[in-house]
């Protein structure tokens, strides 16, 4: 499977698209997130989890990895996602309709020690149940803190979503919290792990939800998974 990686003096928050069709697309993206959003179910048991509808994309990472800012940062808006300096804050599978023609689903962080084993037990059949279960998710968006790199916990969640054949698109958070040289590295050992991953998507995007970065080219990328946009 193919990377991409940077080359030093790159912006590294930006696939390499020139073309006016690129262009389109990043408008179309814009414009999903302007329009409304909107939460439509917080989901603790597989029981309770929505009817098959909208296409899906999922948000998952290690706990404090910037979910709940990402998604806030994605939509533009800050009360979308609740945020938490505490790990294992969210600890159900939230729902969000985009302009209805997408779903956000933001999942439980994982690898937070501290919580309690049956608490992690539960969420972990959640996830896997999820995962497995939903023929109308078209992606995961696997977060990583740019940090600290792909770690175990990671690796765990990456041959669940191989063995489960759901795509999935690594994101590197916080990227603002690093030097140019040390994120090129992050991304050059993650373009590496991924580059063995069999539903790997090989397009990592590199983001900062403090600063806006990469956030444009997320857009572009989930405005391609989502329903087109009815005629007027």
């Amino acid at each position: 499977m193919g990377n991409h990686e940077a080359r030093g003096g790159e912006d590294l928050t930006s696939p390499a698209t020139s073309t006016d069709g690129a262009a389109g697309l990043d408008e179309a993206g814009r414009l999903l997130f302007a329009r409304e959003v909107t939460f439509l179910r917080g989901v603790e048991r597989l029981d309770a989890l929505p009817p098959f509808g909208l296409p899906e994309v999922a948000f998952a990472g290690r706990s404090n990895v910037g979910k709940s800012s990402l998604i806030n940062a994605l939509c533009g808006r800050s009360g979308v996602a609740r945020t938490s300096n505490t790990p294992g804050r969210t600890q159900e599978l939230n729902f969000f309709d985009v302009s209805g023609r997408l779903v956000l689903v933001d999942m439980p962080g994982y690898g937070y020690a501290q919580a309690p084993k049956d608490k992690v037990d539960r969420w972990t059949r959640l996830m896997t149940g999820f995962l497995r279960g939903r023929p109308v998710l078209r992606r995961v968006i696997l977060l990583v803190d740019s940090r600290h790199g792909v770690k175990d916990r990671d690796r765990e969640m990456m041959t669940l979503l191989d063995q489960a054949a759901v795509v999935y698109q690594v994101v590197l958070t916080k990227a603002d919290k690093l030097k140019p040289l040390e994120l090129d590295a992050v991304r050059a050992r993650t373009a590496e792990e991924i580059a063995k991953r069999v539903a790997a998507h090989p397009t990592i995007i590199v983001t900062s939800a403090e600063k806006g970065a990469g956030i444009p080219d997320l857009r572009t990328e989930l405005v391609q998974l989502a329903n087109p946009e009815s005629a007027p």
